[in-house]
C-alpha cells in the first residue's frame, strides 16, 4: 500500500475509532455476490475510494451538531478535493441544518380497460378496497407498507402509482412483488387486467416532474449560512459575486436549456456516495433532481440552500452488504436511511458551494489540471 493513503487511512481509524482494514481489500464474498447482486459475475470493478470531511450537520430539531467523514467512490480528480473545501466552509459557518420527510418507494402498473365506464369503476374500487389492498402488500413482507395511491386515467388506459413504507431498505424488489399481487387481486376482484407492471408512472430510474412535484423515497434539504470571512479565506470569493454566478448557472442557465435540475453538480456527488455505500447508481438520474438556491444576506454573507425531492437509499438490502460498502456506511456511522439521506444532502450542499465558488473565481480549470490532468 502507498505510505500517503496508508497514513491517511491511519488517521481515519483513530479519528472514528473504526476498523478500515478491508478498505480497498479484495474482500467481496463471491458467492452472495453472484447470486443476490450480480449475474454471471466473472470479478469485481474497483474504483477508488477518497475521503472528505470533517462536515458538521444539525437537523432542525436538535441543535446538538454531529460530525461526519465522506466517503467518496470516484475516477475524477478534484471531485473529492472540491466537496472537501465545501465542507471545510461549512464548518467554519457553523455547520448546516438538514431536514427530511420519507414518501416511498413506488411501483406505477397501467391497466388496460374496455372503456371509461369500466376505468371509472377501477377507480372507486381502489378507494373502496385500499385496507384490503393494504392486507395483500403485507402479506409479501412484513417489512413493507401500502401507504397511499394516486391514480390517472387516459383512453383505456388507467395509470396508479403505488406508495409503500420500506423502512430502511429502498425497497425496490419488496414493491415490485407487492404491486405484483396487488394487481393479480385486482384482476381477480374486477377482471381488469394489469398491461404493465411498471408502465412509468414510478416514476423508477428516469428524470420526472412527477417524481420533483410528489417526491419519491426520501426527500430531503439543506441549508447553511456562509458568512463574508469564509467566503473570502476558504472560497476566495464575495456574497455578489457567487450569487450572480448562481443566478446566471442555476436558475436561467437552466431553463434555456431546459434542464429538469436546477443545480450545478448534484449527479457528480451523488455518485460518488452511491457506488461507495452501495446503493443503485441508476438512482443517480433521480437524486439529480433538484433546487439550489442562494439568497444574500445583510448584504455580505450568503445564504445556500439545496433541496433534494427525489432520494431513493437505503441502508440495509441491495449492494450495502457487501464489504467494501458495508465498511463506508460504517465510516458514516449511519444504520437509519433517513439519517443517510440527510448526510448525502449535506455533501450535496458542499459539492455545490465549492463548484460555485470556484466558478466565480476561475478556478475550475485549474484545479482539474492540478488534480486529474497528470
Amino acid at each position: 500500500m502507498h505510505k500517503t493513503v496508508k497514513n491517511r487511512r491511519n488517521t481515519l481509524e483513530a479519528e472514528l475509532k473504526v476498523d478500515l482494514s478491508n478498505i480497498g481489500a479484495f474482500t467481496l464474498d463471491e458467492e452472495a455476490a453472484s447470486t443476490r447482486n450480480c449475474e454471471n459475475m466473472i470479478g469485481v470493478s474497483q474504483i477508488p475510494l477518497g475521503i472528505a470531511g470533517p462536515l458538521t450537520l444539525s437537523t432542525i430539531n436538535n441543535q446538538k451538531s454531529t460530525i461526519y467523514y465522506i466517503p467518496l467512490a470516484t475516477t475524477e480528480g478534484a471531485l473529492v478535493a472540491s466537496v472537501n473545501r465545501g465542507c471545510k466552509a461549512i464548518c467554519q459557518s457553523g455547520g448546516a441544518s438538514v431536514d427530511s420527510y420519507r414518501v416511498g418507494a413506488t411501483r406505477g402498473p397501467v391497466f388496460k380497460v374496455a372503456n371509461l365506464k369500466e376505468s371509472n369503476m377501477l377507480n372507486r374500487f381502489l378507494v373502496e378496497h385500499f385496507t384490503d389492498l393494504q392486507k395483500v402488500a403485507k402479506a409479501t413482507s412484513h417489512h413493507l407498507t401500502l401507504t397511499k395511491y394516486m391514480d390517472r386515467g387516459v383512453g383505456r388506459y388507467r395509470y396508479v402509482r403505488f406508495i409503500f413504507d420500506t423502512k430502511d431498505a429502498m425497497g425496490m424488489n419488496m414493491v415490485t412483488i407487492a404491486t405484483d399481487a396487488i394487481v393479480s387481486y385486482i384482476k381477480q376482484k374486477t377482471g381488469i387486467s394489469c398491461l404493465a407492471l411498471s408502465g412509468n408512472y414510478c416514476v423508477d430510474k428516469k428524470p420526472s416532474w412527477l417524481n420533483v412535484i410528489e417526491g419519491r423515497g426520501i426527500k430531503v434539504w439543506a441549508e447553511v449560512t456562509l458568512p463574508s470571512s469564509v467566503l473570502r479565506s476558504i472560497l476566495k470569493t464575495t456574497a455578489s459575486k457567487m450569487y450572480d454566478v448562481w443566478l446566471a448557472k442555476c436558475m436561467i442557465g437552466s431553463a434555456m436549456s431546459g434542464s429538469m435540475g436546477f443545480n450545478t453538480q448534484y449527479a457528480n456527488v451523488i455518485a460518488a456516495l452511491f457506488i461507495a455505500t452501495g446503493q443503485d447508481p441508476a438512482h443517480v438520474v433521480e437524486g439529480s433532481l433538484g433546487i439550489t438556491t442562494t439568497e444574500m444576506v445583510n448584504r455580505k454573507d450568503l445564504y445556500v440552500s439545496v433541496y433534494l425531492p427525489d432520494l431513493m437509499i437505503g441502508t440495509v438490502g441491495g449492494g450495502t452488504g457487501l464489504a467494501t460498502q458495508k465498511e463506508a456506511l460504517n465510516i458514516l456511522g449511519v444504520t437509519k436511511s433517513q439519517k443517510f439521506a440527510e448526510i448525502v444532502a449535506g455533501v450535496v450542499l458542499a459539492g455545490e458551494i465549492s463548484l460555485l465558488s470556484s466558478l466565480e473565481e476561475g478556478s475550475l480549470a485549474r484545479a482539474h489540471q492540478k488534480f486529474a490532468w497528470k
